[in-house]
């Protein structure tokens, strides 16, 4: 699991961190004293399960948490503070547990056994991203009325969870043009498209719409690039996506992880 850690106290986020890297479970830990920094982390990052501390300046845990399961649905959250009283507010959020300070490394694997022991979303969708990007249900290749509509779901899966808007995906997908209405209204048909060919599948609930952006469930894919960034399998040799220019970068970080592995 990749972790992320926020708490605007040093000392206390020094104590979490090291509580957080006694398990065994996880594989990183990205560590910071704001909330706007680690949300501008997230955004190009994977968070697995995230570890906030509920009463910080200006912006509170709980407020933290839900914008970032608009970014990353799938992540898991638990909050840690003194003060029992935000327990109410914390689980009407679905967090998936709460630590009371000072946090020890015994609470932190009891939650984390807990979040492992919770049955798992059903996979709907079979993806393979090393190499041309592929989609799949029930071994058979998702059949889109649109040519470029297989290459909005992959750049959603590029995202692992991330939530993305509108703007954001002409940009990738139309690099070199400007953001015109044209390219916005076929961008539209294409996510319609998207989401009837994943419901004439039974899969629709992979996409995930929130207020201005469009992101993946990353629970419900079986995907060779998850796996590898959670699990380091199934080895990776260099290509990512190979047909999609904008893969480019994160096939670079790819491979960055490969060498360092």
């Amino acid at each position: 699991m990749i972790a992320l850690a926020v708490d605007d106290e040093r000392p206390m986020l020094h104590a979490l961190v090291r509580a957080i890297k006694e398990s065994a479970d996880i594989t990183e830990v990205t560590e910071f004293t704001t909330c706007s920094a680690a949300l501008e982390w997230a955004k190009n990052n994977t968070v697995d399960i995230a570890f906030l501390d509920v009463s910080m300046r200006g912006m509170s845990g709980i407020m933290l948490a839900e914008k970032l399961l608009e970014q990353q649905p799938g992540c898991k959250i638990i909050f840690c503070t003194g003060y029992s009283e935000y327990a109410v507010d914390a689980f009407k959020l679905h967090a998936s547990g709460y630590l009371m300070k000072p946090v020890t490394a015994e609470a932190v694997q009891k939650e984390i056994d807990h979040i492992k022991g919770q049955k798992a979303k059903e996979r709907l969708l079979t993806v393979k991203c090393f190499g041309n990007f592929e989609a799949y249900c029930n071994r058979e290749p998702l059949a889109f009325r649109r040519t470029r509509t297989k290459e909005v779901l992959a750049f959603l899966v590029d995202r692992h969870g991330a939530g993305v808007t509108t703007k954001e995906i002409c940009a990738k997908l139309w690099e070199n043009e400007m953001d015109d209405a044209r390219n916005r209204n076929y961008l539209y048909q294409m996510l319609e498209d998207l989401r009837r060919t994943l419901k004439e599948v039974g899969a629709e609930s992979i996409l995930v719409k929130t207020t201005g952006t469009y992101a993946v469930d990353p629970e419900r894919i079986d995907c060779d690039y998850y796996s590898y960034l959670s699990k380091g399998k199934p080895e990776f040799f260099g290509e990512y996506m190979s047909q999609y220019s904008w893969a480019e970068e994160t096939c670079a970080m790819l491979c960055m992880k490969s060498e360092i592995n």
